[in-house]
Protein backbone atom coordinates (compact mmCIF):
# COMPACT_ATOMS: atom_id res chain seq x y z
CA UNK A 1 0.00 0.00 0.00
CA UNK A 2 2.56 1.91 0.99
CA UNK A 3 4.39 1.70 -2.08
CA UNK A 4 1.29 2.55 -4.19
CA UNK A 5 0.94 5.53 -2.21
CA UNK A 6 4.66 6.95 -2.85
CA UNK A 7 4.14 5.97 -6.69
CA UNK A 8 0.74 7.81 -6.91
CA UNK A 9 2.72 10.70 -5.43
CA UNK A 10 5.36 10.39 -8.21
CA UNK A 11 3.02 10.05 -10.52
CA UNK A 12 0.89 13.17 -9.58
CA UNK A 13 4.06 15.05 -9.71
CA UNK A 14 5.49 14.13 -12.77
CA UNK A 15 2.01 14.67 -14.71
CA UNK A 16 1.56 18.39 -12.85
CA UNK A 17 5.33 18.89 -14.41
CA UNK A 18 4.11 17.61 -17.70
CA UNK A 19 1.47 19.36 -18.15
CA UNK A 20 2.82 23.02 -17.07
CA UNK A 21 5.49 22.31 -19.77
CA UNK A 22 3.10 21.52 -22.52
CA UNK A 23 2.23 24.84 -23.96
CA UNK A 24 -0.71 25.01 -25.85
CA UNK A 25 -0.30 26.79 -29.22
CA UNK A 26 -1.55 29.75 -30.43
CA UNK A 27 -4.19 28.52 -32.05
CA UNK A 28 -7.89 29.23 -31.73
CA UNK A 29 -9.91 26.58 -30.31
CA UNK A 30 -12.52 24.58 -32.45
CA UNK A 31 -16.16 25.69 -31.29
CA UNK A 32 -18.09 22.48 -29.35
CA UNK A 33 -20.61 21.08 -31.21
CA UNK A 34 -24.39 21.57 -30.08
CA UNK A 35 -24.82 18.23 -28.97
CA UNK A 36 -21.97 15.91 -27.55
CA UNK A 37 -24.10 13.38 -26.23
CA UNK A 38 -23.14 10.49 -28.21
CA UNK A 39 -19.28 10.99 -28.23
CA UNK A 40 -17.31 8.29 -26.38
CA UNK A 41 -20.76 5.51 -26.32
CA UNK A 42 -18.62 3.19 -28.59
CA UNK A 43 -15.53 3.15 -26.46
CA UNK A 44 -16.71 2.56 -22.98
CA UNK A 45 -15.15 -0.43 -21.86
CA UNK A 46 -11.48 1.44 -22.85
CA UNK A 47 -12.83 4.67 -20.97
CA UNK A 48 -14.03 3.00 -17.72
CA UNK A 49 -10.68 1.31 -17.38
CA UNK A 50 -9.02 4.55 -18.11
CA UNK A 51 -11.05 6.71 -15.44
CA UNK A 52 -11.84 3.98 -12.52
CA UNK A 53 -7.79 3.47 -12.56
CA UNK A 54 -6.57 4.60 -9.03
CA UNK A 55 -3.25 4.50 -7.20
CA UNK A 56 -4.17 1.34 -5.66
CA UNK A 57 -5.48 -0.22 -8.88
CA UNK A 58 -3.44 0.50 -12.29
CA UNK A 59 -5.41 -1.00 -14.75
CA UNK A 60 -3.76 -1.95 -18.13
CA UNK A 61 -4.91 -0.11 -21.40
CA UNK A 62 -3.39 -0.77 -24.77
CA UNK A 63 -4.17 1.78 -27.19
CA UNK A 64 -3.05 1.44 -31.40
CA UNK A 65 -2.63 4.35 -33.68
CA UNK A 66 -2.66 2.41 -37.00
CA UNK A 67 -2.86 3.82 -40.54
CA UNK A 68 -0.61 5.78 -42.86
CA UNK A 69 1.60 9.40 -42.80
CA UNK A 70 -1.38 11.28 -41.40
CA UNK A 71 -1.64 8.53 -38.46
CA UNK A 72 1.60 9.02 -38.17
CA UNK A 73 2.10 12.26 -37.38
CA UNK A 74 2.42 14.95 -34.59
CA UNK A 75 -1.05 15.03 -33.69
CA UNK A 76 -1.14 11.63 -32.52
CA UNK A 77 1.65 12.04 -29.92
CA UNK A 78 -0.57 14.83 -28.61
CA UNK A 79 -3.44 12.37 -27.73
CA UNK A 80 -1.33 10.29 -26.25
CA UNK A 81 0.43 12.82 -23.81
CA UNK A 82 -3.14 13.86 -23.49
CA UNK A 83 -4.24 10.32 -22.29
CA UNK A 84 -1.37 9.75 -20.44
CA UNK A 85 -2.07 13.20 -18.43
CA UNK A 86 -6.18 13.24 -17.75
CA UNK A 87 -5.41 9.09 -17.04
CA UNK A 88 -2.55 8.96 -15.30
CA UNK A 89 -3.24 6.07 -12.62
CA UNK A 90 -3.92 3.95 -16.33
CA UNK A 91 -1.15 1.54 -16.75
CA UNK A 92 -0.86 2.42 -20.24
CA UNK A 93 0.56 0.86 -23.13
CA UNK A 94 0.31 3.14 -26.66
CA UNK A 95 2.32 2.47 -29.75
CA UNK A 96 1.77 4.25 -33.02
CA UNK A 97 2.13 1.51 -36.16
CA UNK A 98 1.98 3.62 -38.78
CA UNK A 99 3.27 3.36 -41.99
CA UNK A 100 3.70 6.36 -44.34
CA UNK A 101 2.74 5.87 -47.48
CA UNK A 102 0.32 3.03 -47.08
CA UNK A 103 -3.13 2.99 -48.47
CA UNK A 104 -5.51 0.27 -47.30
CA UNK A 105 -4.46 -2.13 -50.09
CA UNK A 106 -0.76 -2.74 -48.34
CA UNK A 107 -1.88 -2.23 -45.12
CA UNK A 108 -4.55 -4.84 -44.90
CA UNK A 109 -1.65 -6.76 -45.45
CA UNK A 110 0.98 -5.63 -42.52
CA UNK A 111 -2.02 -5.58 -40.22
CA UNK A 112 -1.84 -9.60 -39.79
CA UNK A 113 1.65 -8.56 -37.89
CA UNK A 114 1.10 -5.37 -36.25
CA UNK A 115 -2.89 -5.14 -35.68
CA UNK A 116 -3.96 -8.63 -34.67
CA UNK A 117 -1.33 -10.19 -32.69
CA UNK A 118 -1.03 -6.58 -30.49
CA UNK A 119 -4.73 -7.17 -29.73
CA UNK A 120 -5.18 -3.48 -28.35
CA UNK A 121 -8.24 -2.24 -26.21
CA UNK A 122 -8.73 0.74 -28.19
CA UNK A 123 -7.95 0.45 -31.64
CA UNK A 124 -7.47 4.57 -33.21
CA UNK A 125 -7.73 4.02 -37.31
CA UNK A 126 -7.15 6.25 -40.55
CA UNK A 127 -6.11 5.21 -44.03
CA UNK A 128 -6.61 6.27 -47.69
CA UNK A 129 -6.95 3.64 -49.81
CA UNK A 130 -9.35 1.25 -51.65
CA UNK A 131 -12.64 0.97 -49.79
CA UNK A 132 -13.14 -2.39 -50.06
CA UNK A 133 -9.78 -3.11 -48.44
CA UNK A 134 -10.62 -0.33 -45.89
CA UNK A 135 -13.50 -2.18 -44.78
CA UNK A 136 -11.38 -5.45 -44.62
CA UNK A 137 -9.16 -4.10 -41.84
CA UNK A 138 -12.26 -2.97 -39.72
CA UNK A 139 -13.80 -6.04 -40.20
CA UNK A 140 -10.90 -8.38 -39.34
CA UNK A 141 -10.07 -6.12 -36.44
CA UNK A 142 -13.85 -6.98 -35.20
CA UNK A 143 -13.36 -11.17 -36.08
CA UNK A 144 -9.88 -11.42 -34.55
CA UNK A 145 -9.48 -9.02 -31.22
CA UNK A 146 -11.73 -7.82 -28.76
CA UNK A 147 -10.40 -3.63 -29.48
CA UNK A 148 -12.96 -0.95 -29.39
CA UNK A 149 -12.41 0.79 -32.73
CA UNK A 150 -12.62 4.86 -33.30
CA UNK A 151 -12.21 5.79 -37.03
CA UNK A 152 -11.75 9.63 -38.31
CA UNK A 153 -12.76 10.54 -41.46
CA UNK A 154 -10.42 12.92 -44.03
CA UNK A 155 -9.90 16.48 -43.59
CA UNK A 156 -10.01 19.33 -46.06
CA UNK A 157 -7.44 19.02 -48.82
CA UNK A 158 -5.70 22.17 -50.19
CA UNK A 159 -7.83 20.98 -53.37
CA UNK A 160 -10.99 22.73 -52.00
CA UNK A 161 -11.47 26.37 -52.58
CA UNK A 162 -12.61 28.97 -49.34
CA UNK A 163 -16.53 29.04 -50.84
CA UNK A 164 -19.27 28.62 -48.27
CA UNK A 165 -20.04 25.34 -49.15
CA UNK A 166 -16.01 23.82 -49.69
CA UNK A 167 -17.65 21.26 -51.83
CA UNK A 168 -15.79 17.85 -52.20
CA UNK A 169 -14.47 15.77 -55.04
CA UNK A 170 -16.84 12.48 -55.77
CA UNK A 171 -14.23 10.44 -53.96
CA UNK A 172 -14.01 12.11 -50.43
CA UNK A 173 -17.42 12.50 -50.98
CA UNK A 174 -17.99 8.57 -51.38
CA UNK A 175 -15.52 7.58 -49.11
CA UNK A 176 -17.23 10.25 -46.38
CA UNK A 177 -20.21 8.46 -46.48
CA UNK A 178 -18.62 4.92 -47.15
CA UNK A 179 -16.69 5.28 -43.62
CA UNK A 180 -19.74 6.56 -41.48
CA UNK A 181 -21.21 3.02 -43.29
CA UNK A 182 -18.43 1.35 -42.03
CA UNK A 183 -18.83 2.82 -38.33
CA UNK A 184 -22.58 1.88 -38.44
CA UNK A 185 -22.42 -1.35 -39.15
CA UNK A 186 -19.24 -2.88 -37.28
CA UNK A 187 -20.46 -0.42 -34.12
CA UNK A 188 -17.74 1.79 -34.59
CA UNK A 189 -16.89 5.29 -32.77
CA UNK A 190 -16.87 7.77 -35.26
CA UNK A 191 -15.19 10.69 -34.59
CA UNK A 192 -16.23 13.24 -37.64
CA UNK A 193 -13.67 15.75 -38.56
CA UNK A 194 -14.91 16.34 -42.18
CA UNK A 195 -17.48 18.46 -41.12
CA UNK A 196 -15.99 20.25 -38.16
CA UNK A 197 -12.49 20.49 -39.93
CA UNK A 198 -14.45 22.63 -42.91
CA UNK A 199 -16.80 24.54 -40.25
CA UNK A 200 -13.31 25.76 -38.66
CA UNK A 201 -12.12 27.04 -41.70
CA UNK A 202 -15.24 28.99 -42.08
CA UNK A 203 -15.17 30.33 -38.94
CA UNK A 204 -11.41 31.37 -38.57
CA UNK A 205 -11.45 32.75 -42.08
CA UNK A 206 -8.59 30.06 -43.54
CA UNK A 207 -7.93 27.70 -46.42
CA UNK A 208 -7.40 24.33 -46.26
CA UNK A 209 -3.92 25.16 -47.00
CA UNK A 210 -3.19 27.23 -44.15
CA UNK A 211 -3.17 23.60 -42.11
CA UNK A 212 -1.16 21.97 -44.08
CA UNK A 213 2.10 21.71 -44.87
CA UNK A 214 1.86 20.28 -48.65
CA UNK A 215 -1.58 19.40 -50.52
CA UNK A 216 -2.75 16.86 -47.92
CA UNK A 217 -0.22 16.31 -44.53
CA UNK A 218 -0.85 18.47 -41.55
CA UNK A 219 1.19 21.55 -40.59
CA UNK A 220 1.78 22.32 -36.70
CA UNK A 221 -2.07 24.36 -36.43
CA UNK A 222 -3.66 21.12 -38.54
CA UNK A 223 -1.61 18.91 -35.91
CA UNK A 224 -3.24 20.60 -33.04
CA UNK A 225 -6.50 21.01 -34.89
CA UNK A 226 -6.91 17.28 -35.28
CA UNK A 227 -5.32 16.46 -31.70
CA UNK A 228 -8.24 18.40 -30.15
CA UNK A 229 -10.91 16.85 -32.77
CA UNK A 230 -9.71 13.01 -31.21
CA UNK A 231 -9.52 14.05 -27.87
CA UNK A 232 -13.08 15.49 -27.01
CA UNK A 233 -14.78 12.29 -28.09
CA UNK A 234 -12.53 10.20 -25.55
CA UNK A 235 -15.08 10.84 -22.21
CA UNK A 236 -15.71 8.61 -20.21
CA UNK A 237 -20.08 8.52 -19.58
CA UNK A 238 -20.89 6.01 -16.81
CA UNK A 239 -24.54 6.20 -18.49
CA UNK A 240 -23.67 4.15 -21.24
CA UNK A 241 -22.72 0.47 -21.08
CA UNK A 242 -18.88 -0.57 -20.50
CA UNK A 243 -19.14 -3.64 -23.17
CA UNK A 244 -22.31 -4.09 -24.25
CA UNK A 245 -21.28 -6.89 -26.32
CA UNK A 246 -19.87 -8.83 -23.79
CA UNK A 247 -16.41 -9.25 -25.28
CA UNK A 248 -14.25 -9.44 -22.07
CA UNK A 249 -15.06 -11.68 -19.27
CA UNK A 250 -14.00 -12.13 -15.42
CA UNK A 251 -13.87 -14.77 -14.23
CA UNK A 252 -12.88 -14.24 -9.63
CA UNK A 253 -11.05 -17.57 -9.10
CA UNK A 254 -12.64 -19.02 -5.81
CA UNK A 255 -15.78 -17.92 -6.96
CA UNK A 256 -16.67 -18.05 -10.51
CA UNK A 257 -14.54 -21.11 -10.77
CA UNK A 258 -12.03 -23.32 -8.42
CA UNK A 259 -9.33 -24.99 -8.43
CA UNK A 260 -10.12 -28.96 -7.21
CA UNK A 261 -7.44 -31.13 -5.87
CA UNK A 262 -4.77 -28.93 -7.86
CA UNK A 263 -6.97 -28.55 -10.95
CA UNK A 264 -8.95 -25.85 -12.46
CA UNK A 265 -11.30 -26.59 -15.80
CA UNK A 266 -12.98 -23.59 -17.24
CA UNK A 267 -15.60 -23.94 -20.15
CA UNK A 268 -14.98 -20.53 -22.53
CA UNK A 269 -16.27 -18.92 -25.73
CA UNK A 270 -13.66 -16.68 -27.18
CA UNK A 271 -10.10 -16.26 -29.01
CA UNK A 272 -7.49 -15.39 -25.95
CA UNK A 273 -8.03 -15.89 -22.42
CA UNK A 274 -5.73 -14.77 -19.67
CA UNK A 275 -4.45 -15.61 -16.22
CA UNK A 276 -4.34 -12.55 -13.61
CA UNK A 277 -2.29 -13.12 -10.61
CA UNK A 278 -2.74 -12.81 -7.25
CA UNK A 279 0.47 -13.69 -5.64
CA UNK A 280 2.70 -10.87 -4.17
CA UNK A 281 5.63 -13.92 -3.52
CA UNK A 282 7.33 -15.11 -5.72
CA UNK A 283 7.54 -19.07 -4.47
CA UNK A 284 4.23 -19.71 -5.51
CA UNK A 285 3.13 -23.35 -7.40
CA UNK A 286 3.46 -23.38 -11.29
CA UNK A 287 0.47 -25.47 -13.69
CA UNK A 288 0.37 -26.59 -16.93
CA UNK A 289 -1.60 -25.23 -19.57
CA UNK A 290 -4.53 -27.50 -21.65
CA UNK A 291 -6.54 -26.02 -24.24
CA UNK A 292 -9.52 -28.84 -25.22
CA UNK A 293 -6.79 -31.20 -24.26
CA UNK A 294 -3.92 -30.04 -26.07
CA UNK A 295 -0.71 -27.71 -25.13
CA UNK A 296 -1.12 -23.99 -26.29
CA UNK A 297 2.03 -24.33 -28.33
CA UNK A 298 0.38 -27.09 -30.75
CA UNK A 299 -2.47 -24.65 -32.29
CA UNK A 300 -0.88 -23.27 -35.22
CA UNK A 301 -3.00 -19.87 -35.08
CA UNK A 302 -1.58 -19.26 -31.93
CA UNK A 303 2.01 -18.26 -33.73
CA UNK A 304 2.54 -14.92 -35.28
CA UNK A 305 5.14 -13.09 -37.79
CA UNK A 306 6.64 -9.61 -36.42
CA UNK A 307 7.11 -7.18 -39.21
CA UNK A 308 10.06 -7.61 -41.35
CA UNK A 309 12.67 -4.82 -41.29
CA UNK A 310 13.31 -2.03 -43.61
CA UNK A 311 14.75 -1.43 -46.95
CA UNK A 312 16.75 1.92 -46.99
CA UNK A 313 14.98 2.79 -43.51
CA UNK A 314 11.75 3.40 -44.91
CA UNK A 315 9.13 0.17 -45.62
CA UNK A 316 9.19 -3.41 -44.55
CA UNK A 317 11.00 -5.35 -46.71
CA UNK A 318 8.22 -8.05 -47.12
CA UNK A 319 4.33 -7.01 -46.25
CA UNK A 320 3.08 -9.80 -45.49
CA UNK A 321 4.71 -13.68 -44.65
CA UNK A 322 2.52 -16.47 -44.62
CA UNK A 323 3.02 -20.14 -43.52
CA UNK A 324 1.67 -23.94 -44.82
CA UNK A 325 3.17 -25.94 -41.82
CA UNK A 326 3.13 -25.08 -38.17
CA UNK A 327 5.55 -22.90 -36.66
CA UNK A 328 8.46 -22.60 -34.12
CA UNK A 329 9.37 -19.80 -32.27
CA UNK A 330 12.53 -18.65 -34.12
CA UNK A 331 14.10 -15.48 -35.86
CA UNK A 332 14.56 -15.79 -39.93
CA UNK A 333 16.59 -14.27 -42.28
CA UNK A 334 16.16 -13.35 -46.01
CA UNK A 335 19.20 -12.76 -48.16
CA UNK A 336 19.25 -11.09 -51.40
CA UNK A 337 21.49 -11.68 -53.91
CA UNK A 338 21.97 -10.76 -57.76
CA UNK A 339 19.26 -7.82 -57.76
CA UNK A 340 18.92 -6.09 -61.18
CA UNK A 341 18.27 -2.48 -61.60
CA UNK A 342 16.18 -0.65 -58.35
CA UNK A 343 15.56 -4.62 -57.47
CA UNK A 344 13.00 -4.85 -59.94
CA UNK A 345 13.77 -8.36 -59.57
CA UNK A 346 16.49 -10.04 -57.61
CA UNK A 347 17.01 -13.83 -55.52
CA UNK A 348 17.22 -14.86 -52.07
CA UNK A 349 17.67 -17.38 -49.54
CA UNK A 350 15.93 -18.13 -46.56
CA UNK A 351 17.28 -19.38 -43.53
CA UNK A 352 15.68 -20.02 -39.73
CA UNK A 353 17.34 -19.90 -36.32
CA UNK A 354 16.52 -23.41 -35.60
CA UNK A 355 15.18 -25.04 -38.91
CA UNK A 356 18.28 -23.54 -40.60
CA UNK A 357 18.40 -23.10 -44.55
CA UNK A 358 15.55 -23.02 -45.94
CA UNK A 359 15.41 -22.09 -49.53
CA UNK A 360 15.83 -19.89 -52.15
CA UNK A 361 13.73 -18.10 -54.48
CA UNK A 362 13.29 -15.12 -57.11
CA UNK A 363 11.21 -12.30 -56.43
CA UNK A 364 8.59 -12.68 -59.18
CA UNK A 365 7.43 -16.29 -58.39
CA UNK A 366 5.92 -17.59 -55.22
CA UNK A 367 8.30 -19.17 -52.88
CA UNK A 368 7.25 -21.78 -50.26
CA UNK A 369 10.25 -22.81 -47.75
CA UNK A 370 11.43 -25.99 -47.85
CA UNK A 371 9.92 -27.00 -44.26
CA UNK A 372 6.65 -24.89 -45.45
CA UNK A 373 7.23 -22.59 -42.80
CA UNK A 374 7.97 -19.53 -44.83
CA UNK A 375 5.27 -18.25 -48.13
CA UNK A 376 6.14 -15.49 -49.62
CA UNK A 377 4.01 -14.19 -52.55
CA UNK A 378 5.64 -11.97 -55.22
CA UNK A 379 3.60 -8.83 -54.64
CA UNK A 380 4.39 -8.53 -51.27
CA UNK A 381 7.92 -7.50 -51.47
CA UNK A 382 8.37 -4.17 -50.92
CA UNK A 383 11.82 -3.39 -51.86
CA UNK A 384 11.68 -1.89 -55.77
CA UNK A 385 9.01 0.45 -55.18
CA UNK A 386 11.13 1.57 -52.23
CA UNK A 387 14.05 1.81 -53.88
CA UNK A 388 12.23 3.35 -56.68
CA UNK A 389 10.84 6.02 -54.66
CA UNK A 390 14.45 6.66 -53.00
CA UNK A 391 16.10 6.74 -56.08
CA UNK A 392 18.39 4.54 -54.44
CA UNK A 393 19.69 0.76 -55.43
CA UNK A 394 19.47 -2.09 -53.05
CA UNK A 395 22.48 -1.69 -50.81
CA UNK A 396 25.14 -4.87 -51.53
CA UNK A 397 23.95 -7.61 -49.05
CA UNK A 398 20.84 -6.54 -48.14
CA UNK A 399 19.15 -8.84 -45.69
CA UNK A 400 15.50 -8.52 -43.91
CA UNK A 401 14.88 -10.25 -40.83
CA UNK A 402 11.94 -11.42 -38.85
CA UNK A 403 10.72 -13.24 -36.14
CA UNK A 404 7.63 -15.64 -35.16
CA UNK A 405 6.71 -14.90 -31.67
CA UNK A 406 4.14 -17.31 -29.68
CA UNK A 407 1.27 -15.98 -28.08
CA UNK A 408 0.52 -18.69 -25.59
CA UNK A 409 1.97 -20.08 -22.48
CA UNK A 410 2.46 -23.81 -21.84
CA UNK A 411 3.20 -23.58 -18.27
CA UNK A 412 1.97 -20.62 -15.89
CA UNK A 413 4.79 -19.61 -14.31
CA UNK A 414 3.78 -16.73 -11.50
CA UNK A 415 5.00 -13.78 -12.13
CA UNK A 416 7.20 -11.39 -9.63
CA UNK A 417 4.93 -9.00 -8.49
CA UNK A 418 7.19 -5.54 -7.70
CA UNK A 419 4.07 -3.09 -8.26
CA UNK A 420 0.98 -4.43 -6.13
CA UNK A 421 -0.94 -1.87 -7.89
CA UNK A 422 -0.44 -2.81 -11.24
CA UNK A 423 -2.52 -5.85 -12.70
CA UNK A 424 0.48 -8.90 -13.60
CA UNK A 425 -1.97 -11.14 -16.42
CA UNK A 426 -0.15 -13.36 -18.37
CA UNK A 427 -1.63 -14.66 -21.72
CA UNK A 428 -2.70 -18.49 -22.00
CA UNK A 429 -3.02 -18.69 -25.91
CA UNK A 430 -4.42 -15.95 -27.88
CA UNK A 431 -5.40 -16.85 -31.86
CA UNK A 432 -7.46 -19.70 -31.81
CA UNK A 433 -10.73 -19.90 -33.17
CA UNK A 434 -13.44 -17.88 -31.72
CA UNK A 435 -15.43 -20.70 -30.45
CA UNK A 436 -16.20 -23.14 -27.44
CA UNK A 437 -12.86 -24.50 -25.78
CA UNK A 438 -12.25 -25.95 -22.37
CA UNK A 439 -9.27 -24.66 -20.50
CA UNK A 440 -7.63 -26.97 -18.03
CA UNK A 441 -4.51 -25.69 -15.49
CA UNK A 442 -3.21 -28.63 -13.63
CA UNK A 443 -0.76 -28.38 -11.22
CA UNK A 444 2.05 -31.63 -10.03
CA UNK A 445 1.54 -31.01 -6.55
CA UNK A 446 -2.24 -31.03 -5.95
CA UNK A 447 -2.53 -27.50 -4.73
CA UNK A 448 -4.17 -24.12 -6.02
CA UNK A 449 -2.36 -21.84 -8.05
CA UNK A 450 -2.79 -18.35 -6.57
CA UNK A 451 -4.54 -17.06 -9.41
CA UNK A 452 -6.50 -13.97 -9.02
CA UNK A 453 -9.06 -14.32 -12.32
CA UNK A 454 -9.02 -15.93 -15.41
CA UNK A 455 -9.85 -13.27 -18.24
CA UNK A 456 -11.81 -14.48 -21.25
CA UNK A 457 -11.79 -12.29 -24.85
CA UNK A 458 -14.68 -13.23 -27.32
CA UNK A 459 -14.36 -10.99 -30.83
CA UNK A 460 -18.05 -10.13 -31.56
CA UNK A 461 -17.49 -11.18 -35.03
CA UNK A 462 -16.87 -15.12 -36.21
CA UNK A 463 -14.34 -15.19 -38.94
CA UNK A 464 -16.51 -15.63 -42.51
Amino acid sequence: MLKAKSLAVILSLFMAISASARREPNYPAPAPLADDSQFGAKIQRTMTLLATSTPERRNPVKILFYGQSITKQQWSEQVADYIREKFPYADLTIENRAIGGFASQLLVRTAECDLYPFYPDLLIFHVYGDHRRYEDIIRLTRERTTAEIAIYNDHSGAGQDNTPDFNDDDWTAFMDKHIRKVAKKYDCELIDIHEPWKQYLRSNHLKAQNLLEDGIHLNDHGNFLLARFVERCLLYKPQFPPDPCKMVTTYEVGKDVSFVNGKLTLEFNGNRIDAVSSCTYSDCPSADVFIDGKRPSQFPPAYAFTRPSTVLDIWPAIIHISSQKPLIIERWTAKVHDAEDYAARFNFDVTGSKTGYDGSGSSDKKFVSNSGRIVIEPNDWHLNRTCTFRKKQLPENFETKWRIVGMFTDRYILPKVEDPSREYAATLIQGISNSKHTLELKTTTGQAVPIKAIRVYRPPFNRQ
